[in-house]
């Protein structure tokens, strides 16, 4: 199918800006005086408190067991693509994480700093961007305390240009994009969703001491390109091979945007068929998509989800010139 119709659909019901509740007090002073907004907080909050709680800590169980089974790595299991004494550039297989979290589990973030070590002797000051821990490809680490605020700056205004290789579910034709504004799900929390007006009209009345300030945050606007590089068949069913270029780097979105329109990525156990997060990354209907015996069989198939962080270009903290690397795709 063409992404544009479905696209078009999905967003005339995705606006959301009047209602996004990062900031209650603001927002509720442009609307206060509105019948509207006095009848929506005299309503309360369309969100069960104590269902997101739960919710909450099932899903961060889940993920923390997940976590556990992260990867150690030595020096020589380490693809080192560059190396001077400014950065490091290596490539991440699926199934590590990026950085260690509470739990001290194996990370990228140790096992780079256990082999190369860093200016200030601190593993966590040479991390300036993360992986998913089932994403794999290339990551840029730190030596020293200017490259991590060069890079942190470079990351932070969009500087870094990042392009991903990615199996998605059924047949996909032409290029285009994919602009869909991202919210925290409170059903599926801390996943994320589509945001659209409802959604954020539910979170009306929410105290962040209750749920947290993160689920109160204004939607995220987030764009995704894709182009499509050829394709393929598992286990008889069609599957199209994309590159895609996250520009606005939200969590999880490329994710969430291949779900939206019907094309979850291959291998996708939280966003794709059956998984934890909202099906269809939230958004109800969806015409032309890959059916859902096609996304069963694929996935019955896949062993791994199958997205790679194939190219990477940014401003060198040292040299000051444009540098761009590459690593292919291990499926």
């Amino acid at each position: 199918m063409r992404l544009s119709t479905a696209i078009t659909l999905i967003l005339a019901c995705a606006s959301t800006d009047a209602f996004a509740p990062q900031n209650q007090k603001a927002w509720g002073t442009a609307l206060r005086s509105t019948l509207e907004y006095d009848a929506l907080v005299s309503a309360g909050p369309g969100v069960d408190v104590e269902a997101f709680k739960a919710k909450l800590a099932e899903n961060k169980g889940k993920m923390a067991e997940k976590d556990k089974t992260s990867k150690a790595l030595s020096k020589e299991d380490l693809k080192i693509i560059h190396e001077d004494e400014h950065i490091i550039v290596v490539d991440k297989p699926a199934g590590v994480l990026s950085v260690p979290g509470k739990e001290g589990n194996p990370s990228m973030q140790q096992a780079v700093f256990d082999a190369y070590g860093c200016e200030s002797g601190n593993s966590g000051k040479m991390i300036c961007h993360r992986l998913g821990m089932d994403t794999s490809g290339l990551m840029i680490f730190a030596r020293t305390d200017h490259a991590l605020r060069d890079l942190n700056a470079q990351f932070r205004t969009r500087k870094v240009t990042r392009q991903y290789e990615a199996l998605v579910c059924g047949s996909v034709e032409g290029s285009g994009s994919i602009d869909l504004p991202l919210m925290m799900d409170y059903e599926n929390p801390p996943y994320m969703t589509v945001s659209t007006e409802e959604k954020q009209r539910a979170l009306i009345g929410l105290d962040s001491d209750d749920v947290g300030k993160r689920i109160l945050e204004n939607e995220k606007a987030s764009l995704t390109e894709y182009e499509v590089v050829g394709t393929e068949e598992i286990a008889g069913s069609p599957v199209t091979r994309l590159s895609l270029t996250s520009v606005t780097g939200r969590t999880h979105q490329l994710n969430v945007h291949c779900a939206a329109i019907g094309h979850p990525i291959v291998g996708d156990k939280v966003y794709g068929i059956g998984g934890d997060a909202a099906p269809n990354g939230g958004v109800e209907s969806i015409e032309g998509g890959a059916s859902e015996d096609v996304q069963k069989a694929i996935n019955g198939e896949a062993s791994a989800m199958c997205v790679h962080a194939k190219s990477i270009s940014f401003r060198h903290p040292g040299t000051r010139e444009t540098v761009s690397f590459e690593s292919a795709a291990p499926f």
